[in-house]
């Protein structure tokens, strides 16, 4: 996971080509001392650039002037260990699914509230993907019609390596649900809930929830 060291804020870049917008993240940020944004880029081009200064997460729009945002996904993720959160007007399902499959963390709507960006950004860094409700419903419907297993996987599981339990558990991380959160959802402990996500994390090679989300999506 993605942690600044004890005490040093969160330290952000933003990827964003309408001033006025930017301006609004920045006063969202400032309501959290911890969040430091330490740049800005208004495309693609610039916001490349911003890498090599190694933040902590990356805010990012789709729609930029000279390109979609998600194709930078792939060269953050290359070039240094940043979330990437995407925060976009486009909900449309091509889109999210393009972002979070070329690696983007999380994918928020720009209609979200400002403690629902705070919320996903604290979501992010602690390894979680956080999707708006209006994005959620594409992911869901890719969990609910999965691709044919291979003859003798579980009936119902999203990947052929998991279980029934954890492909809902990885159901209840899609949506947005907390440990906490999907452990009363599923009627299990919190402790169960982790042994779970040990054996997902083991089984598909991953070592975050978002990154479990992504390799299933695409089983």
């Amino acid at each position: 996971m993605t942690h600044p060291q004890p005490g040093a804020p969160v330290r952000i870049a933003i990827i964003e080509d309408e001033p006025a917008v930017r301006r609004y993240f920045m006063q969202i940020m400032g309501m959290a001392e911890a969040h430091d944004v330490i740049a800005m880029a208004p495309d693609l081009a610039t916001g490349r650039g911003l890498i090599a200064l190694q933040p902590d997460l990356f805010l990012m729009d789709i729609g930029l002037p000279d390109g979609n945002g998600y194709d930078l996904v792939p060269e953050i993720k290359a070039g240094c260990a940043a979330k990437v959160l995407i925060i976009s007007s486009f909900g449309d399902r091509e889109t999210v699914v393009k972002a979070l499959g070329a690696g983007a963390d999380g994918y928020l709507l720009k209609d979200s509230t400002p403690q629902q960006i705070l919320d996903g950004i604290a979501i992010t860094l602690d390894g979680g993907a956080p999707v708006s409700p209006a994005a959620a419903v594409y992911l869901l419907d890719l969990l609910r019609a999965p691709p044919p297993a291979p003859q003798g996987a579980p009936d119902n599981a999203l990947d052929d390596r998991l279980t029934i339990r954890e492909t809902e558990l990885l159901r209840a991380f899609a949506e947005g649900k907390s440990y906490k959160e999907a452990a009363r959802a599923l009627g299990i402990s919190p402790h169960t809930v982790g042994t779970h996500v040990k054996a997902i994390y083991r089984k598909l090679e991953v070592n975050s929830r978002s990154d479990a989300i992504r390799q299933a999506f695409h089983k």
